[in-house]
Parts: C-alpha cells; sequence; structure tokens
C-alpha cells in the first residue's frame, strides 16, 4: 500500500444499504449505522489504519491516543459525505444548505466565456458540487478528467436510484486524444475538473514537501492545467454541522506553463484545508510513502 491502486474504499452492497437506511430511517438516523461500519473499517483494515494513523500523528502532530481517534472518526465522517452524496443525487437537496465562498472568482470565470480548470482533492465531498453549482449558473458544464472508471456496479446502481448526473468525464488515454475533448470543452466555455492528490506507480510526478514530508504528486493534473490559458481555481466541497456544506474556490495566482508554480500554490492551498478540516482527507493510502522507507 506504498501508492494508490487505483480503487477507492466502497462497495455495492454498501451503497445499498446506504440507501434502504436513507429511504427508510432518513439521513440523521441512518448515520448511526456508520459507527458500526466505522468500527468494521477500524478493527479490520489494518494497513489503512497505519497509513491513516501516520497522518494525524506524523504529520499532524496528535497524540498517539487522539491520532487512534482520528482514525475512526476519519471513518465515520467518509460514510457520512457518502450518505449525503447518495442522498443529494436522490433528490434530497433541499434537505442541505450550504453557502460559498469565493463564488465570484468561478462568476466571473465563466462570465468571461474561455471555460476553466478546477482542481479539488479527495478531501470534503466535491462530487455533490454540480448540485450546489447549478444556482450559479445552470448551462454550465463540468468535465471530470479521469482515469478511474472502476466501480461500474455502484454507478449503474446510484443511476438507478437518483437523479441523473450532468458530469461529463474525459477518461485519459495513451494516444493524449483526451487533450482535443479538453480543448473543445474549454471552446464551449466548459470547467475542466481535475484532482491533484493521488499519485500512482509508474506514472510521472513530482516530489514536494507536503505538511513538513515530502510526498509524490502527479505531474499530468499540473502539466495540463499550467498550459491551457484559462483560470484554474482550487475547489473544495467541505462538510459542515447539520447538514451544511461549505464550498470554497481559490484562484490559482501563477505564471502560465509554470507547472511546479502550481504544484506549490496546490499544496499550500491545501495544507490551509487539511487544517481546517483534518478529518476529510480521505486518500488512504501511504501518500507520504513512509512505509517503503
Amino acid at each position: 500500500m506504498s501508492e494508490w491502486d487505483g480503487k477507492s474504499k466502497g462497495s455495492l452492497i454498501g451503497y445499498k444499504i446506504f440507501v434502504f437506511c436513507i429511504r427508510k430511517l432518513g439521513i440523521r438516523p441512518s448515520y448511526f449505522v456508520l459507527y458500526f461500519v466505522a468500527t468494521y473499517y477500524f478493527l479490520f483494515l489494518k494497513k489503512t489504519n497505519r497509513v491513516t494513523f501516520y497522518y494525524f500523528h506524523n504529520r499532524l502532530g496528535y497524540s498517539r491516543a487522539k491520532a487512534r481517534k482520528m482514525v475512526f472518526m476519519s471513518y465515520y465522517t467518509f460514510g457520512q459525505t457518502l450518505i449525503d452524496k447518495t442522498a443529494i443525487s436522490a433528490g434530497m437537496r433541499n434537505r442541505f444548505t450550504y453557502e460559498f465562498d469565493g463564488i465570484q472568482r468561478l462568476r466571473d470565470l465563466l462570465a468571461d466565456k474561455n471555460g476553466g480548470v478546477l482542481i479539488s482533492a479527495h478531501i470534503g465531498n466535491f462530487e455533490i458540487a454540480e448540485y450546489f453549482l447549478s444556482d450559479l449558473d445552470d448551462q454550465f458544464q463540468i468535465n471530470l478528467l479521469t482515469t478511474d472508471m472502476e466501480h461500474r456496479a455502484i454507478k449503474e446502481y446510484l443511476e438507478s436510484i437518483a437523479s441523473k448526473s450532468s458530469v461529463k468525464f474525459i477518461i485519459i488515454k495513451e494516444d493524449l486524444s483526451h487533450i482535443y475533448e479538453i480543448n473543445n470543452a474549454l471552446s464551449n466555455n466548459e470547467l475542466i475538473c481535475l484532482t491533484g492528490d493521488r499519485y500512482m506507480e509508474g506514472v510521472k510526478h513530482y516530489t514536494h514537501s507536503f505538511l513538513g514530508e515530502n510526498a509524490n504528486f502527479p505531474a499530468g493534473p499540473f502539466l495540463i492545467a499550467s498550459r491551457l490559458k484559462v483560470p484554474v481555481v482550487f475547489v473544495y466541497v467541505m462538510k459542515e454541522k447539520n447538514l451544511h456544506y461549505h464550498l470554497f474556490a481559490r484562484q490559482a495566482e501563477v505564471k502560465h506553463r509554470d507547472d511546479k508554480g502550481l504544484l506549490a500554490a496546490y499544496a499550500d492551498n491545501l495544507e490551509w484545508m487539511l487544517k481546517k478540516y483534518p478529518l476529510q482527507w480521505f486518500n488512504y493510502f501511504d501518500f507520504w510513502q513512509s512505509f517503503k522507507k
């Protein structure tokens, strides 16, 4: 587990349990079920526990006792975001409240009609952004650039019980044909969304200090975003208390084609977010390769 293996947490049966609980009990009572799920993860996912404990104890500086508690709470919080995502996509958006921080940057971006790049991370609940951004402009289109198309059964199941997502996928291909898709989307004033915090072995990467220790970041998102002549905005959708979400948008102030400068700005911004929301980074792998050393 020294690097991300290309698979995300979650299973089809898990989603079915969430949907059943939401329909029969409601959103808040469904959170209670998560204590049992989080307990299972905490007791049996030894490798994941180890790297998550390292994040809390070694990188954020929590005591060993608090770090162990935070590992459990991280699983619980992750489950909450899955329940929220399922509920919102199933038509329960009005049960939630939300606020925007830096939303004018996105308004300006869309008004310029040149498209833009959103860089996010595996924190919070970015996958529900489309349901909140629809209040901003009902004509906007998000294109998610990804290599992660596993778990088709989960996506098909969610589509069968939820409102259809408007997000389009641009799949990264070896022949680089995805570059043409990106340019076409931008020419239509659409948004390209990437994540910059998952590195896979064998993929071009950059090493950069993160939370006081060097870590590998995928080079692709920063190479692509820095070469497109459109604004780049860091966007995160973070869970708050009482079914409330907070969307953050910060424009990257870096020079054109300065991919490493963009990475540095991203790392700084992501550090700030994690210190504010330490439980909401759901990157359950050995990000710092601390167990390979």
